[in-house]
């Protein structure tokens, strides 16, 4: 009798903890749903309504080529004004928002994006400088950038940033410097400087404008060691000849960024300037950064990788 009471109970046990250990599946199951239910709607609470493409846009982004423009560069750096060339590189593909990185193939779930990958090369005495910077902006110009980011290399070290735009924008930086090594941080979202240059190319007549607030770019704030965060600053865009120019100015920060286009599709930059302080302690100066359009190419570079493809960079002025 009592063997058979044992074995009824413990029967009746591996029942009760199989049905407990479902019981939790199901609700971890139901659990994970909800929150995945969750975030894309949090995702979506930040979008506003698809604009239309216009025919010009898609004839012009979508004929399979990279837009790459050269301009000759005059960098403020160490209170000095250095000699080199910049570079701007738009072409349109397909994002994936969730993991945030270009998507292999064609899925119901990427949003197609323009990305700016630009850069500048320079000297500053017997070390050179490069800087990159990477911004991926929805085409139907309803969200913020999805992400921007930034890598600069020199001989003392090298410094990587990166914001991602989820439920607020999430801040990652690493750096050689002992004050900024390794920063992880969450702000508010706010207009940010470095997805103006794609907006421009997208639709001008949408930038803010007047009394804003304004995350300065990646590589500015690299450069002058400022607190990543939104600004004060006042926006202003005029048109003159066929081309317009957009302004921000920062009071706090004493700098003032103007970008020059073309007012008519598709929006080509055609130059830049930027006046900050230079220079470090007492000795630190205001003095522009200036960008000159030298020429611009449509092609499809990723496939120009041969030592035969060299002669291209003489389209470029590079």
């Amino acid at each position: 009798m009592k063997k058979v009471f044992k074995t009824e109970f413990a029967i009746a046990l591996v029942v009760l903890v199989s049905v407990s250990f479902v019981s939790c599946v199901e609700k971890t199951k139901a659990s994970n749903k909800e929150m995945a239910l969750n975030t894309k709607e949090t995702s979506k609470k930040f979008e506003s309504p698809r604009k239309q493409l216009s025919e010009d846009f898609k004839k012009y982004w979508y004929a399979g080529n990279a837009e790459i423009t050269s301009y000759t560069l005059e960098q403020a750096r160490y209170g000095e004004i250095r000699n080199g060339h910049a570079v701007l590189i738009y072409v349109t593909e397909p994002f994936l928002p969730e993991i945030q990185v270009k998507a292999d193939s064609d899925n119901a779930k990427n949003i197609p994006v323009l990305k700016l990958n630009a850069t500048k090369k320079y000297l500053t005495g017997i070390y050179p400088y490069s800087v990159m910077s990477s911004t991926f902006y929805p085409v139907h110009d309803n969200q913020h950038a999805i992400k921007t980011s930034l890598s600069m290399q020199e001989w003392c070290g090298h410094v990587y940033a990166q914001i991602n735009n989820r439920d607020q924008f999430e801040y990652t930086s690493h750096s050689y410097f002992e004050t900024e090594a390794d920063q992880n941080l969450a702000l508010e979202k706010d207009l940010l400087e470095n997805e103006i240059w794609n907006k421009i190319r997208i639709n001008p007549t949408d930038l803010p404008i007047g009394n804003l607030k304004v995350i300065p770019s990646l590589e500015y704030s690299r450069l002058r060691h400022k607190t990543l965060k939104a600004y004060n600053a006042k926006a202003t865009l005029s048109t003159q000849g066929g081309l317009s120019n957009y302004t921000i100015v920062y009071p706090e920060l004493e700098r003032t960024l103007s970008i020059q286009f073309s007012s008519s599709f598709p929006y080509t930059i055609e130059s830049w300037t930027e006046d900050f302080k230079s220079g470090f302690g007492p000795n630190a100066k205001i003095m522009t950064t200036k960008a000159t359009r030298l020429k611009s190419l449509k092609t499809a570079y990723w496939g120009q990788n041969g030592n035969k493809d060299e002669v291209l960079r003489d389209s470029l002025g590079l």
